[in-house]
């Protein structure tokens, strides 16, 4: 019987990559749908070629659009999520969320009930609103498997060990395009020269995060509430050639590595057929030059000086994170836009994470879901207001 995946975001880097998967699998996988905000265009090409029956267009304008579109009548087009679950109530055994954005938050919440196993790649969803997203996992016994190279590395080397016996777990940064370059290529940085990442074909924000090395400071602290585990148990190392993706280190003297090639389809894969002898199609031997002469190296707070924002992560849930991620997505916005350079971006992103009206909420929390709502929605008009 055919494993039944619904993909939400198939029009993203994450999207595009698990159907790079299920092409190749098409005799062991069925999409049963596909979602996207406005993309229509490539979500009916994905649709027509993988005879997939049920889409969801959450943007009103391009729902109505494609509605006008004549396509096959067996075709149903959903508006939002809970549409589609209201039809379709039957169990998948795989759901992938490769939404970016608060965005993925609610629709990764109102799926679990659906879902056997739940994939996410979604970084806003996990550090914003992992505690409401765990306590569905758990009430409806749906499995979580972490998408992102690192965590789902972490999460292979340490599913069947005692966490008590963990001494240090360490995420692996590539120190995106400046690593080696002088302060003032740095300091003059064109949005051009920011988005050329030596290893990884990423979306224009995970690419400027990945520059800053907020990316990683996301990842900690995504690590931390995913494992269950404090973030003082967490470390990141810089590995330009991206080929070990997290190393562990055991309280009984042992220590563990997974590698792999930079493409993001290999942890899609062993997320959709964990558990089985299935072979991935693009299997290769171990890359030794890759490995002769890793070259870990500590970030510097010089190079990266937003990194050593996590010394203010407490992990108890609160706001903190929250505006971390609102306010980082604003600067990030501005200077993709040509509204601010990328020196002051992070010079003025953290003075503003120091702003009374914002700091005021770092001992906050959220009660229930919409809070996280309220606070992104306050912090938004703040800071707009202030322009």
């Amino acid at each position: 019987m055919k494993k039944k995946i619904l993909l939400l975001g198939s029009t993203g880097s994450i999207g595009k990559s698990s159907l790079n998967i299920i092409r190749n699998y098409k005799s062991k996988l069925k999409i049963v749908a596909l979602s996207t905000n406005k993309n229509i265009s490539l979500i009916v090409k994905q649709s027509k070629e993988f005879k997939v029956k049920n889409l969801i267009i959450n943007d009103f304008e391009s729902y109505k659009k494609i509605l006008n579109l004549g396509l096959n009548k067996k075709i149903k087009i959903f508006n939002n999520i809970d549409d589609f679950l209201k039809i379709n109530k039957i169990k998948f055994d795989v759901t992938i969320v490769g939404i970016s954005g608060f965005d993925g938050l609610d629709p990764t919440l109102k799926v679990i009930p659906y879902s056997k196993n739940l994939s996410s790649a979604n970084k806003e969803s996990i550090i914003c609103g992992w505690k409401f997203i765990n306590n569905k996992l758990k009430k409806y016994k749906t499995n979580f498997i972490p998408l992102d190279s690192e965590h789902f590395s972490i999460w292979s080397l340490i599913k069947n060990s005692n966490h008590k016996m963990i001494s240090k777990i360490y995420l692996t940064a590539s120190g995106g395009p400046f690593l080696n370059k002088s302060k003032s290529k740095i300091k003059n940085a064109k949005v051009s020269d920011v988005l050329k990442h030596p290893n990884w074909n990423m979306g224009q924000k995970i690419s400027v995060d990945s520059a800053t090395l907020m990316n990683k400071l996301f990842e900690l602290i995504e690590a931390s509430k995913i494992f269950n585990l404090p973030i003082n148990k967490f470390d990141v190392i810089i590995h330009p050639k991206s080929y070990v993706h997290a190393l562990v280190n055991f309280k009984n003297g042992l220590s563990k590595i997974l590698i792999h090639d930079t493409q993001m389809e290999i942890p899609i894969f062993n997320s959709i057929f964990d558990k089985t002898t299935e072979s991935y199609n693009k299997n290769k031997d171990i890359n030794f030059k890759n490995l002769n002469g890793v070259n870990f190296i500590k970030p510097s707070n010089l190079i990266f000086p937003l990194f050593k924002l996590v010394k203010r992560y407490k992990r108890k849930d609160s706001f903190y994170e929250i505006i971390l991620v609102t306010v980082n997505d604003y600067f990030v916005t501005k200077f993709l836009n040509g509204n601010i350079n990328f020196q002051k971006m992070q010079i003025k992103m953290l003075e503003k994470l120091k702003d009374p009206y914002i700091s005021k909420y770092y001992n906050k929390y959220p009660k229930k879901i919409n809070d996280i709502y309220m606070i992104v929605d306050k912090i938004k008009n703040y800071l707009y207001e202030k322009e």
